[in-house]
């Protein structure tokens, strides 16, 4: 899908590319095909589970002209990786500029979504990212694993938004249309179905409700 100068694909699940005009940012990659593998210019992992991040795919993606940006969350796995040009490691509030891009980290955790009773999925404490990525003039945010959560009201001006629709781990279909009305994004891309939990109707049901043009982007795989 192009908007303005740049092209974003949904790979599966929760993972994408965006590419600009001259630079290529993996989001979350998981279970790639080899035809979906490329030089990756930045790299960028919400948090250290399983469908979101993948050390030896990471390494695939990369070479020494590759920056990975990752919630601390992931430093322990992924700290002194060789083919890394650089590696950071960061929290809400923290960020970045690199290859002419700016990259934010925001807050991503759950409010209803319970492992057990009182302990949620991804607990605000632990601090796992969303991201706000612009490039060539585009503003993308990509929430990570969340819920409708407060801070989604202090993003700024979003071009479009990435969020999940699965529900479980994250926000329902139903919370990520209120998310966009918090938000009020551009454009809505809906995520985080399909592979692990959700479905295509989790999407559909969000495109006819959503506050704002929506795409549904059908994995490249």
């Amino acid at each position: 899908m192009h908007y303005g100068s740049i092209e974003i694909e949904r790979l599966n699940h929760a993972a994408f590319t965006i590419k600009g005009e001259t630079k290529l940012i993996f989001v979350d990659p998981f279970r790639l095909t080899d035809d979906q593998i490329g030089r990756a210019n930045l790299i960028v992992v919400t948090h250290e589970h399983f469908d979101h991040m993948d050390r030896k795919l990471i390494e695939r993606l990369s070479d020494i002209e590759t920056d990975l940006v990752a919630a601390k969350t992931c430093e322990r796995e992924l700290r002194g990786m060789r083919v890394l040009r650089e590696s950071f490691f960061v929290k809400p509030g923290d960020e970045l500029n690199l290859w002419g891009m700016t990259i934010k980290a925001v807050a991503a955790y759950n409010i209803n979504k319970w492992r057990s009773p009182g302990r949620p999925f991804h607990p605000k404490g632990e601090a796992r990212v969303g991201y706000v990525v612009t490039i060539d003039g585009v503003t993308i945010y990509h929430a990570g694993d969340a819920d409708h959560i407060t801070e989604m009201g202090n993003l700024g001006s979003v071009d479009i938004a990435l969020l999940p629709v699965s529900g479980t781990y994250v926000m329902t279909w139903q919370e990520a249309v209120e998310a966009a009305k918090t938000i009020n994004p551009k454009l809505a891309i809906p995520m985080h179905y399909g592979a692990m939990v959700g479905t295509e109707e989790d999407a559909q049901n969000f495109k006819e409700h959503a506050p704002c043009p929506t795409e549904i982007l059908t994995p490249t795989v």
